[in-house]
């Protein structure tokens, strides 16, 4: 009797394990940028696009607040229920912990109760508008992998707009529109995520779906559709990442579509639950946030798993020889390609596109200047040692980069008599030609050079 049972689970696990292969998971989170791997030339590394994990980028924002004041409390207010205007038990006072609620608030953990909340000054200066920007900041260029979430404690604005700016907030875009009225609010016709398609992604729309329902408490979020507008390329449980990640590969405007240093929420017009504001109870107009979600990682151009937090800033921890705060230059002395950013195909594994190290012949040709060295190679090479290339003429080996001449000789190995008067030099003087015959000591620099790659490859 135990043998069907164990053939009945034998199923169902096999079943489980090929529906697992079309999740995203399957095609691995690039989250190695080497292993070790035996050739036929024997151990060597096999290199790998490669990237952070996703994680909660709300840990490492800064926020800051415009104008600087608009945080309640200061004087002392008391707020009204949208809903209600008699149930005026909202204190806030920014001198008490108990009843302040500062910025930082949009970003500690939820679950308490009650929750902890930032909220704004009411519209006691209506009919001026009440209007707020909210800026996070990373410093850092990152990712975004999911969707944005804003959760409200008072009703949902009625206009608002979510920008984004890829230069550390010295420009910005539009990502999002959001109002009760589109066409009134910002002359726009009202669409949603899912009218969206791989064509018109990019569009920056109008939305209504989160500026209504203020009475209803599930009605509380706000969000940008990070993972519907994946859907249009991965499919609609994201099944076909490698669509995705060919299309991100390629497309350098989808990609930075999704990257931002810094993301602005301008808050234009409070929540009023009527066509017309009560001007009589307009402590019942504010702005309460309890909570701002934005998942990501750093961008770190495929060639880091790694971004540590240190001293107030983000970083990668580059690898396939690149380096910089987003892995996006070769190392010193790795030029012997081009930088490029890796690529997430072929699927699991990518491409690295690594930095190599420069050769003695790229040296030559990328580091002319530096002098008085003509042989700055960037590789090991050697102008001059004890064992092969000695300085001439009872030259001295300077650090293995430039030989020191006797007086009366000069050039890189002291193979040249210098001119000590104004009749011509002693041509044979150091068994080698004069300062005045270019030609011959043209061949000979040639000749150096030759040599010197010859000891490089031995």
């Amino acid at each position: 009797m135990l043998w069907p049972a164990l053939f009945t689970l034998q199923a169902v696990c096999t079943s489980v394990a090929h529906s697992m292969q079309h999740y995203p998971a399957a095609w691995g989170h690039y989250d190695v940028c080497k292993s070790q791997i035996y050739t036929e030339e024997g151990l060597t590394w096999d290199y790998m696009a490669c990237q952070p994990e996703a994680t909660d980028m709300t840990k490492y924002l800064r926020v800051a607040l415009d104008p600087p004041n608009i945080t309640c409390g200061d004087p002392p207010e008391t707020y009204c229920a949208l809903e209600n205007p008699y149930m005026c038990n909202n204190e806030c006072d920014a001198t008490t912990e108990e009843l302040a609620h500062p910025p930082e608030l949009m970003f500690d953990f939820e679950g308490r109760n009650p929750t902890t909340f930032w909220q704004s000054t009411s519209w006691k200066k209506y009919p001026k508008p009440l209007q707020v920007n909210i800026t996070l900041s990373w410093n850092k260029t990152i990712e975004l992998t999911d969707d944005i979430i804003l959760t409200f404690e008072s009703g949902r604005p009625e206009q608002m707009v979510l920008e984004k700016s890829l230069d550390y907030g010295r420009t910005w875009t539009p990502y999002q529109f959001y109002a009760t009225d589109c066409l009134d609010a910002f002359t726009m016709e009202p669409k949603t995520v899912n009218d969206l398609t791989q064509r018109t992604l990019l569009d920056i729309i109008c939305t209504e779906d989160y500026s209504r329902g203020y009475v209803w408490k599930n009605d509380k979020t706000v969000r940008f559709e990070i993972k519907d507008r994946f859907a249009l390329f991965a499919g609609p449980r994201l099944h076909n990442m490698a669509s995705l990640y060919g299309q991100l590969d390629t497309t350098k405007n989808l990609r930075d579509f999704f990257t931002i240093t810094d993301l602005r929420i301008k808050l234009l017009k409070p929540a009023t639950g009527a066509t017309m504001v009560d001007e009589n109870n307009l402590s019942r107009y504010f702005y309460a946030i309890s909570d701002i979600k934005v998942q990501g990682r750093c961008k770190c151009n495929l060639h880091a798993n790694s971004c540590v937090f240190d001293k107030g800033k983000l970083g990668c921890e580059c690898e396939h020889n690149t380096t910089g705060p987003d892995c996006s230059r070769c190392k010193r002395h790795y030029h012997g390609r081009a930088w490029s950013v890796g690529s997430y195909l072929p699927i699991p594994k990518g491409t690295a596109n690594i930095c190599n190290f420069t050769s003695m012949t790229v040296a030559l040709l990328i580091t002319p200047s530096c002098l008085p060295c003509p042989f700055c190679f960037v590789s090991a090479a050697r102008v001059c040692d004890n064992a092969m290339l000695r300085c001439q003429n009872g030259g001295t080996c300077h650090h293995h980069q430039r030989c020191h001449c006797s007086p009366g000789f000069s050039g890189v190995l002291c193979e040249r008599a210098r001119c000590q008067g104004p009749e011509e030099c002693d041509d044979q003087l150091s068994g080698r030609a004069s300062f005045h015959h270019p030609p011959i000591i043209q061949l000979t620099f040639t000749l150096v050079v030759l040599l010197l790659l010859i000891v490089s490859l031995c």
